[in-house]
């Protein structure tokens, strides 16, 4: 498997496939589509009300990020953009930029710097910054399960998740590779910072389908966000795989009785780009440069439990604001909570993530 795409080649294949500029234009609105449910909610709050009470310029939601790559290239090959701003996965925003779909900045000019000073090189997570991506949370998709589900003893680990005799239950499993292959090696053994020199085989490929066998069975596959809160709500499951924001909605602000299992959490990277084309550029990256400086990352962790992928916005963190729980604790990065995670290696799955959906959706139909 070939692995790590390099900035170089995805700027030399944005200025291939074109570099005309957008249109430049005053804006009464602008389009920014994100993935719905509490975290819109939470950007919403933090960033675009308070860019609206600045500039006067609406914001319209759009829930669509889950399709936010195949959607943009659709819209670049009809010639016709209608987003202005587009929430999406370190990942995706690799493909996107190598592809000369996404706006290449220039992060020093286009954005602020920390509210401390720090130059803004040095305050996002160190590499996040590819060219035309802006990373404003680190999150977390990790195991959660309901504690009625089992009176006596509690799982714990990645481990447990796949021992389906001392944890019997359903699971659910969202209905992608990504993460799916990496915990099923963790649960076979494999050391955390070992996963993707494993997986980059073909051998650790099959070690990890083998492994993902052995629960087959007992999987309800979910694709939204909202779907594994539910599930574990209604009983469907005892154990889900879930974003760690929707599980803190469900206990902080919901009072179901859930756990959260924070060994081997995969943590991953989210923000923005800007569409090549995006039909108010300058208004889009006024907004850009507003939702993502130091005290609106900060605000944002009011409203959901992730933490803000600016240094210079950790210590500005403070209580949530609809209950008064304090989010330190329920950070993804709390030392706590932190003690075995994987970073989910973006530039691995941009390189071998089609060929891995390919035969993860053909093993599902097995």
């Amino acid at each position: 498997m070939k692995k790590f795409s390099k900035l170089s080649l995805a700027l030399a294949l944005g200025a291939a496939i074109g570099t005309s500029s957008a249109t430049v234009s005053a804006a009464d609105s602008l389009t920014v589509v994100s993935w719905g449910g509490a975290y819109t909610k939470s950007q919403r709050e933090a960033y675009s009300n308070p860019f609206t009470a600045k500039t006067g310029i609406e914001i319209v939601d759009e829930d669509k990020a889950g399709n936010g790559l195949a959607g943009l290239r659709a819209q670049i090959e009809a010639g016709n953009v209608v987003w202005d701003v587009l929430d999406i996965l370190e990942g995706d925003s690799i493909l996107a930029c190598d592809e000369g779909i996404a706006q290449e900045l220039d992060y020093e000019k286009d954005l602020n710097p920390g509210a401390d000073g720090t130059p803004v090189m040095e305050d996002f997570v160190q590499g996040s910054l590819n060219g035309c991506f802006v990373p404003t949370i680190v999150y977390s998709t990790l195991f959660s399960y309901n504690n009625e589900a089992f009176p006596g003893e509690k799982p714990s680990t990645v481990a447990d998740v796949f021992d389906l005799k001392k944890f019997p239950g359903k699971r659910s499993l969202e209905k992608k590779p990504d993460a799916n292959l990496e915990w099923a090696l963790v649960a076979d053994g494999v050391p955390y910072d070992k996963v993707y020199e494993v997986l980059s085989t073909p051998e650790g490929v099959d070690r990890a389908f083998a492994k993902l066998d052995t629960i087959k069975d007992q999987v309800i596959w979910w694709e939204a966000g909202a779907q594994p809160p539910q599930l574990l709500a209604d009983g469907e499951v005892a154990i889900a795989s879930a974003y760690n924001g929707r599980i803190f909605n469900a206990q902080v602000v919901e009072n179901q009785p859930f756990t959260i299992i924070w060994d081997g959490q995969v943590f991953e990277l989210d923000g923005y780009i800007i569409p090549k084309g995006a039909p108010h550029k300058k208004a889009a990256m006024d907004y850009l440069r507003f939702a993502t400086d130091t005290q609106r990352l900060a605000d944002q962790a009011k409203y959901i439990s992730y933490g803000p992928a600016r240094k210079s916005s950790a210590p500005l963190v403070s209580t949530h604001l609809e209950t008064g729980v304090d989010m330190n604790p329920h950070m993804p990065t709390n030392p706590e909570n932190f003690k075995t995670p994987i970073k989910k290696d973006a530039e691995f799955w941009a390189d071998n993530g089609d060929e891995l959906r390919q035969r993860f959706n053909a093993w599902l139909a097995q």
